[in-house]
């Protein structure tokens, strides 16, 4: 059984999406892990609020890989819908989904081969 574990930065609706996510997941037969243990697969929920979200959110990369090296990172959440290239950037980091898109994130992460460039899948929101 593929494992998925999740760390969320910011708000109450981050915390609640982070959740929603996590039974898409568990619906789709993986489980949900500690974010300190090993994963297949680490989903970020990223915060635009505060000053520091892209240090956070490099530093999150970081932890997830060193509990599993080889796990396919996700970054999701406001950051990722404003800054997404700027967020592929970030070595390690496999997949960006916008606001649109992370609640198909299972969809896009079916196979879990990881790029040597992280995909992108954001749409601009008006």
């Amino acid at each position: 059984m593929k494992k998925v574990a999740f760390y969320t930065l910011g708000c109450k609706l981050n915390f609640s999406e982070t959740s929603t996510i996590g039974r898409l997941f568990t619906d789709a037969g993986y489980a949900v892990v500690e974010f300190q243990d090993a994963a297949d697969v680490y989903v970020i929920n990223t915060c635009s609020v505060t000053d520091h979200a892209d240090k956070k959110c490099r530093k999150v990369v970081k932890e997830a890989l060193k509990h599993s090296p080889n796990a396919y990172v996700t970054i999701v959440g406001c950051y990722a819908q404003l800054k997404p290239q700027e967020i592929a950037e970030i070595e390690g980091v496999d997949m960006v989904l916008g606001a649109a898109e992370k609640f198909r994130i299972v969809e896009y992460i079916s196979d879990l081969t990881k790029n040597p460039k992280a995909v992108v899948h954001q749409q601009n929101i008006e």
